[in-house]
């Protein structure tokens, strides 16, 4: 009893001097740990996880599917550079992605299970207001209750290509500043400059008849839609893809002779006031009438001239949308 007892006790104090050894070594080790916290800091992992919309083992139907396709590449030619490239920005715990002329996501950063992850918007359209490039917008996004999410994406003056600052002004609809120098030159975002030259021909054209006042200013908007939507500038809708086929031409026929004449005075008084338009605003034309001894058939055909385009010198050409004039030395 006696010999188990010493042993016993031998145990217990070989147990102490190492639990006290250990002791001694945290306390030599604490003030080495607390200079590597104190000198080193924590990385904050910034991309999105694994377990929600991103997870590669999930079937392809649960991953972010766009629903439709990215708008060709249009605008500035200085800017395609962008194309192919992303630029990322991190606000509180979501990770924002923009791809210029692709898409915007959204990426949270939390270790939830089902972390949402989801498509702000596909490239669309551009924004044009006063002949100026004032941002892009993004479409067709993920759900959001009773419609898509979208995202506009204004272009600023910066040093660097970067993701500045992301709001939702209002539900589903975001707000994205992007800072670039390809868009420092006071010239830079000019649709005029962007046209090919054909279309600038025919933007030409339009703002005459819009200074001999033959156009309206709706009218003028309209031509003007028309050109951005030839250019790719504006996404064309469905009806004016529809429009692309083409159909035979329909000829006025009519059941009676009333109805004849009744429309013919119609047309005689449209065309009174069309050639009354063009000699109040000196525009040459001439008349011919042609008749069709077969069908009983009359019509009057009115020719007119082009308005000539007015010529300026240089140092008077302002770009449409600019307010200086032209510098050689830009």
């Amino acid at each position: 009893m006696a010999a188990s007892a010493g042993g016993a006790r031998r145990k217990l104090e070989e147990g102490t001097r190492v639990g006290m050894g250990a002791t001694a070594l945290l306390l030599l080790l604490l003030p080495l740990m607390g200079e590597l916290v104190a000198g080193g800091k924590m990385k904050v992992v910034e991309e999105p996880n694994s377990f929600g919309l991103n997870n590669p083992f999930l079937p392809p139907s649960n991953r972010l599917q766009p629903k439709a396709s990215p708008s060709p590449v249009a605008g500035p030619a200085h800017l395609f550079r962008l194309a192919g490239k992303c630029f990322s920005y991190v606000e509180s715990m979501y990770k924002y992605e923009f791809c210029p002329f692709h898409n915007v996501t959204q990426h949270e950063q939390t270790f939830r299970w089902n972390a949402y992850s989801g498509i702000l918007g596909i490239w669309h359209e551009w924004e044009i207001e006063n002949n100026t490039f004032v941002g892009m917008w993004m479409r067709d996004g993920d759900s959001c209750e009773t419609r898509n999410r979208q995202t506009k994406v204004l272009l600023v003056c910066g040093k660097n290509n970067k993701l500045a600052h992301v709001s939702e002004p209002s539900t589903c609809v975001y707000s994205l500043t992007f800072e670039t120098p390809l868009v420092c030159h006071p010239h830079s975002l000019l649709v005029y400059p962007a046209l090919p030259e054909t279309l600038r021909r025919k933007w030409d054209e339009v703002e005459q008849l819009l200074y001999a006042e033959l156009i309206t200013k709706q009218g003028y908007k309209k031509w003007l839609k028309e050109i951005f939507e030839e250019a790719g500038f504006f996404k064309l809708t469905g009806e004016k893809v529809s429009e692309g086929k083409k159909t035979k031409p329909q000829h006025l026929e009519f059941d009676s002779l009333g109805k004849c004449n009744k429309e013919y005075k119609e047309l005689s008084k449209d065309l009174k006031r069309l050639t009354d338009l063009l000699t109040q605003h000196g525009i040459s034309y001439e008349t011919s009438l042609n008749g069709n001894r077969d069908d009983n058939r009359a019509t009057q055909a009115v020719v007119t001239e082009k308005p000539a385009l007015t010529v300026v010198s240089k140092a008077d050409w302002h770009l449409r949308g600019d307010t200086g004039t032209w510098n050689d030395s830009l």
